[in-house]
C-alpha cells in the first residue's frame, strides 16, 4: 500500500515504482486520495491519541477536502495546492506522528496535549485561511462576470444620451 510510506509505516528508503510527473502530484484526484489515506491514519491510531486532537485532525482533512472541491469549478491556485498537498503528506503525518512516538508514559502527562493541539489549530487556521481565499476568488469572478455583462448587455459605456 503506498500511504503506508506517506506515514512512516513502511521502509522508507524503498523508492516508487515510477516516479509521479508534477501534474499527477498536484492532480486534485491524487490528493483527494491521500487525504482518506490520513482520515484512516487518524481513525487507525485514534486510540492513542487525545480525543480533542482527533476531532481537530479530522476537522483539518475536512477543511482540505472542501478546498479540493473548488476544483470542481476552476483549477486550484498553486498556493491552494501546496498548502493541501504539504499539510497531507507533511505537516499532518509530522504532527501526528511525533505526539504517537512519546512514550506512553508522556503521552499521559499534561504538556504534549496543548503542543499537539496548538500545532493542529495552526494547521487549521492556515487551511482555513485558504478556503476562504479560495472562495473570495469564486466570489470575485461571479462579480466581474456580472459587470461584464452589465456593460455588455446595458448600452454602451460611451453612450451620451
Amino acid at each position: 500500500m503506498r500511504w503506508l510510506r506517506w506515514w512512516g509505516d513502511a521502509d522508507d528508503d524503498a523508492a516508487p515504482a515510477t516516479e509521479p510527473t508534477a501534474d499527477q502530484v498536484d492532480d486534485p484526484e491524487q490528493i483527494r486520495r491521500r487525504i482518506v489515506d490520513a482520515e484512516h491514519f487518524v481513525n487507525q491510531h485514534a486510540s492513542r491519541l487525545p480525543a480533542s486532537a482527533v476531532v481537530k485532525a479530522r476537522w483539518l482533512t475536512d477543511t482540505l477536502r472542501e478546498i479540493l472541491d473548488t476544483s470542481a469549478t476552476r483549477p486550484l491556485d498553486i498556493h491552494a495546492v501546496l498548502l493541501v498537498r504539504n499539510t497531507v503528506e507533511d505537516f499532518l503525518p509530522t504532527t501526528l506522528r511525533s505526539y504517537l512516538t512519546l512514550e506512553a508514559s508522556m503521552r499521559d502527562r499534561p504538556a504534549p496535549v496543548p503542543e499537539l493541539l496548538e500545532q493542529l489549530d495552526l494547521l487549521q487556521e492556515a487551511a482555513s485561511n485558504i478556503l476562504v481565499a479560495v472562495r473570495g476568488q469564486d466570489r470575485d469572478a461571479l462579480a466581474t462576470q456580472g459587470n461584464f455583462l452589465r456593460t455588455k448587455f446595458s448600452g454602451s459605456d460611451l453612450d451620451l444620451s
